[in-house]
């Protein structure tokens, strides 16, 4: 699910920026010479079939970018658990992309096996937007069956999870498959060009970097009389943890993604923190937090400091302040990009783009050149961020990044549980120091 409610940005932007050794590449989209597409041995000009696994709110808007990242793709298969949520995705989908859609009844797939089914039904690309919980699976399963993917975030709600997402990114390049990840903040021309700036050295050496990620309430379902303790919580699974990882995994982990994209994608050693539930205290809010602070440390000694809430009535903030030993920069999300060093000041002037719209223009553009573009190694790591600040504010303890990365402890029922009837039982609201690391 994408990051609309408290981003000055919702319509804006995504990434394809890497550094390697201590340099940076920037640019907007990246326009790959005409090839052959390398999975199926398709020409330019073959049509690309595209499956949506997951057909909320960003499942829609992620279809029809896909439709209009080029003009040879057509979406042919759908798939979610709830029936009424895909009709509304077909219905928007059909408006905006008419006869690119191609989705006959046969081709509609409801249950908790949709996905297999979408992968089975001859696509070459799937677009993953479930609820996080059920990435893994589902991202393992489309490499194995060798489609392309793009991949919202986060990518996982656990550490396990994680290791799983890093063994199918892996698997995707050996494949010669793309992999294109939902953290739209990368595809976005302003902070391609800010973020190129501070990993090129223009700050010097970075000592610290302090991310605020601060907004109001979200959505909310109201039971219905015939929905199972599953559904209540499918329905919103914003609100438990095994679905969405918490908020600071599922929302406020941008902020971390940038922070880790300022330090080349390094991971911190250890990180310690707090968090609870002040405001966000009725039990329809399941068993997530309503805010966080952390500190990461980092092998150089740099650290890295990260405060969020959802609170209603309170002040909104989405800012990346990042302190270097010859300058600093300066990022409010949507509005402001400066970068200052002892000798000169920048401000970005340059063109704005559609984020969500450039990284599916990325995506298939890499995958008709037949040079495939796989971000799947900092999609997991800036996930695991979250899922590590989840760990260190539950339990109250400092963590290291060994410790978290290699944590065996699994959130949610089982596949084989997965059903409406099952009734899965809410773990219970983490208490710092009661709440044990696994």
């Amino acid at each position: 699910m994408a990051d609309k409610s408290n981003s000055n940005e919702a319509d804006s932007g995504r990434r394809t920026f890497i550094k390697k050794s201590g340099m940076a590449l920037v640019g907007t989209s990246i326009v790959y010479p005409s090839g052959v597409f390398s999975a199926s041995g398709l020409s330019q000009d073959s049509k690309l079939k595209v499956g949506l696994i997951g057909c909320g709110g960003r499942g829609t808007g992620a279809a029809v970018q896909a439709l209009q990242a080029d003009p040879n793709t057509v979406l042919t298969a759908m798939g979610d658990v709830f029936e009424d949520r895909l009709e509304t995705a077909y219905s928007e989908i059909v408006k905006i992309s008419g006869n690119q859609v191609k989705v006959n009844k046969t081709q509609k797939y409801i249950g908790f096996d949709a996905y297999q089914k979408v992968l089975d039904s001859g696509v070459d690309v799937v677009l993953l937007t479930t609820p996080p919980g059920f990435r893994p699976d589902h991202l393992t399963a489309a490499i194995n069956a060798g489609k392309h993917v793009f991949c919202e975030k986060p990518v996982a709600v656990d550490a396990p999870g994680v290791r799983k997402v890093l063994e199918a990114a892996k698997m995707a390049k050996e494949k010669g498959l793309s992999l294109v990840s939902g953290f739209c903040f990368r595809y976005d021309n302003a902070k391609r060009a800010t973020f190129g700036k501070i990993l090129n050295g223009e700050i010097g050496d970075i000592n610290t970097i302090t991310t605020f990620r601060n907004g109001g309430e979200l959505w909310y379902k109201e039971r219905e009389l015939d929905w199972s303790q599953m559904t209540y919580q499918m329905r919103n699974w914003y609100y438990y943890n095994w679905l969405s990882g918490d908020f600071i995994v599922e929302m406020a982990v941008h902020s971390l993604d940038l922070m880790s994209w300022a330090m080349g994608d390094v991971m911190p050693i250890s990180a310690v923190g707090t968090g609870g539930r002040q405001a966000r205290t009725h039990e329809r809010y399941g068993n997530i937090y309503d805010h966080f602070a952390v500190e990461f440390e980092y092998a150089n000694g740099a650290k890295g400091y990260h405060f969020t809430r959802q609170q209603a009535e309170t002040s909104h903030r989405n800012s990346v302040d990042v302190i270097g030993a010859h300058g600093s920069a300066k990022i409010n999300v949507g509005r402001q990009y400066e970068v200052k060093s002892h000798d000169k000041s920048w401000e970005f002037e340059g063109e704005r783009n559609n984020m969500y719209q450039t990284e599916h223009d990325e995506l298939f553009a890499s995958i008709r050149s037949g040079k495939p573009h796989n971000d799947g190694e900092y999609m997991a790591h800036s996930t695991m961020l979250g899922i590590w600040a989840r760990m260190v504010a539950y339990t109250g303890q400092t963590i290291s990044w060994e410790q978290a990365i290699n944590s065996k402890e699994v959130l949610g029922p089982k596949n084989e549980d997965y059903a409406w009837d099952y009734d899965y039982a809410m773990p219970p609201i983490a208490v710092p120091g009661k709440a044990k690391f696994i």
